[in-house]
């Protein structure tokens, strides 16, 4: 969800105003995709280098993000919607850890969509994370490591339980993956818009998915390999 700052500063304020207008395209996002079917929703909200940032810009992060999931809480609850996350959430603050699994638990029997939270994550990070928890279980005897597939290897991600994306959408024009989900999508498709986040609302959204939706997807198989199939 790239392009808060940049939003704010065309405009002449400062960059925490970018991104509360941008919670409203989270919100929008979400909806639409309640509205349309769509059953698995990942937002990359805070990664692991954010944490770089200056001190009261992370602040006002945390603080954004402890209002949100106090203020969507009903709208989830109402609309059958699950939140996960996935990161190193034991590094955010003890107020948004509170809040964060007060939600994720009273949300934890809805059905209709999962939204989950990327906070504080990188790839990297967990695939080392994957990596040191495997080498544990095959020092305790618990894991052959000559029956490691990377089926196997997938249930020690973040991701265990969630299905890898089919569609990348990269805000702002940024032509990069930025440490997202490195293993997870090896065969997602991306769409590209120069839209910054704040102004990414339903109308925007659709079109990137019309636009997956025209896409040929082969997994390494040739086009009349799966026309035959169909």
């Amino acid at each position: 969800m790239d392009g808060n700052g940049r939003w704010a500063k065309r405009r002449g304020l400062d960059r925490i105003v970018g991104h509360k207008k941008g919670t409203e395209s989270v919100r929008d996002v979400v909806k639409t995709s309640r509205e349309i079917g769509i059953k698995w929703l990942t937002l990359f909200a805070f990664s692991e280098e954010n944490w770089k940032r200056p001190q009261y810009e992370v602040k006002a992060l945390m603080d954004l993000l402890n209002r949100y999931l106090k203020s969507e809480l009903k709208e989830m609850l109402d609309n059958g919607i699950r939140l996960a996350c996935i990161g190193q959430t034991e590094k955010l603050s003890p107020e948004v850890q509170r809040t964060l699994w007060q939600t994720i638990e009273r949300t934890q029997h809805n059905d209709e969509m999962t939204l989950t939270l990327a906070l504080s994550y990188g790839g990297r990070q967990e695939i080392v994370r994957a990596v040191i928890n495997m080498l544990t279980d095959v020092e305790k005897g618990t894991l052959n490591p000559k029956r490691i597939t990377e089926e196997r290897f997938s249930q020690y991600l973040y991701t265990a339980d969630i299905p890898d994306p089919d569609l990348l959408i990269r805000t702002s024009g940024e032509y990069r993956v930025s440490n997202f989900l490195l293993w997870q999508m090896a065969y997602t498709e991306i769409f590209i818009t120069p839209t910054l986040w704040p102004d990414f609302r339903k109308e925007r959204y659709l079109e990137a998915l019309i636009d997956y939706q025209k896409r040929e997807r082969r997994f390494g198989s040739t086009g009349e390999q799966i026309n035959h199939r169909d």
